[in-house]
């Protein structure tokens, strides 16, 4: 079962949040957070991409970028863009996109639900990014980002949430991606005992996105309580930032594929390697999305494409094989165009989220790349499923939009 407990959160102002908060550091380079933050001494950007204090923008792994963290951090708290509430307390995050609200609580989550399992996760980790996030909680002692985890939807949850955001916020404001977020603080006692023993009776918490800050974050809290003589299992250490959202209410988006070359064939060489797995049809220059499951929507020389797999090239009764991203990696990239590893082949690259099938269209007729393939997105019961069943997704099958706003709370380790 799930622990969870409030916590004093490190927060802004409402009228410094939109200044302070960012996009996650792993959604653009460093010369993109660099520009972003122009003439911004308050954007998080200064503590969670420091390598943006250097002229010219330092390596990321430099020890020196680490120690620029910890300066920049302080520099925060000492001049109050981010302050401390005096007491423990839940918190509820909205975020609006085109017209859809998600609601998510803000908790501090126990780093043993990680290690025994209850915090379920369907990615695997690299270790680089996980060591360099590693390095970031454990030199500034806090979760600067927190991590989003999906939860089986709850009917005490619910009405907290209801109940929660029925009431004035304390911060509420649009970014300049056009995403509305809004913020509540919930400090009543006996709406904090509910969230609790709500949570203690949930199975299982899934991490939807931020695998990587979630591992850092349970690797930070094991060390410091294998260095700690004193440990006994209370310590916020133990525990670290998330935002949990009812699963009903998540959509994951398509997370699409470009590939640079059709290995040696010709176009007609290529569709016709495609036709002995795939019911192809051409549809012509109108773009076209996949329209099910089994269904893709493939770009090339100026035309669109529907494939459709033949019932036999894929096995609904795994939850692995099922997905589209399996079915089109095992007969269209490896098969057809010799890719076998997602994650290191420079030949192919990834587009998810709003860029939508524009962006596919653009870097093919660009020149850049020579083939766009766009995917039916994974929906949440499968993700819970491959999560349940301890399988591990392949790489790049989920794109979650909009992403966590970063510095709209923080959790200290001490």
């Amino acid at each position: 079962m799930a622990k969870v407990r409030p916590f004093c959160g490190l927060r802004p102002s409402a009228e410094l949040a939109p200044v302070v908060s960012s996009r996650p550091y792993d959604v653009l380079s460093s010369q993109e957070a660099f520009d972003e933050c122009a003439g911004n001494e308050k954007s998080l950007y200064h503590i969670i991409k420091p390598e943006i204090n250097f002229t010219p923008i330092a390596d990321e792994h430099d020890p020196k970028v680490y120690d620029a963290a910890v300066s920049q951090f302080a520099k925060f708290q000492k001049e109050g863009w981010l302050k401390r509430d005096a007491k423990p307390c839940y918190y509820l995050y909205s975020q609006t996109m085109q017209g859809r609200t998600q609601y998510g609580l803000v908790v501090a989550a126990n780093v043993q639900d990680y290690v025994s399992g209850v915090i379920k996760k369907h990615e695997l980790t690299r270790a680089d990014k996980e060591e360099d996030r590693m390095k970031h909680v454990r030199c500034l002692n806090a979760n600067l980002e927190p991590v989003f985890f999906a939860f089986p939807d709850n009917d005490v949850l619910a009405q907290v949430i209801d109940k929660t955001a029925s009431q004035p916020s304390v911060e509420k404001f649009t970014s300049a991606e056009g995403f509305g977020h809004e913020f509540w603080v919930i400090d009543d006692e006996e709406l904090i005992a509910r969230i609790t023993e709500a949570f203690a009776a949930i199975p299982y918490l899934y991490i939807a996105d931020g695998h990587h800050r979630t591992a850092a974050a349970a690797r930070v809290g094991l060390e410091k309580a294998q260095n700690d003589p004193h440990h006994t299992g209370d310590e916020e250490y133990n525990f670290f930032l998330a935002v949990c959202f009812p699963a009903s209410q998540l959509k994951i988006m398509d997370y699409n594929r470009v590939v640079r070359d059709l290995n040696g064939l010709t176009s007609e060489q290529f569709l016709a390697a495609l036709a002995d797995n795939f019911d192809v049809q051409l549809m012509g220059a109108e773009e076209y999305r996949p329209a099910k499951l089994h269904n893709f929507s493939l770009y090339l020389d100026d035309q669109w494409y529907s494939l459709t797999a033949k019932p036999g090239t894929y096995d609904d009764s795994d939850p692995i094989g099922v997905l589209d991203v399996s079915v089109s990696s095992n007969l269209i990239l490896d098969r057809i165009l010799g890719i076998k590893d997602l994650r290191r082949d420079k030949r192919i690259d990834f587009v998810g989220g709003l860029r939508g099938l524009g962006e596919l269209k653009r870097r093919v007729d660009s020149g850049e790349m020579r083939v766009a393939l766009a995917l039916y997105p994974v929906s949440m019961d499968q993700l819970i499923a491959i999560a349940d069943s301890g399988n591990i997704m392949p790489p790049k099958t989920t794109w979650f939009e909009p992403k966590l706003r970063s510095g709209l709370i923080v959790h200290s380790l001490d």
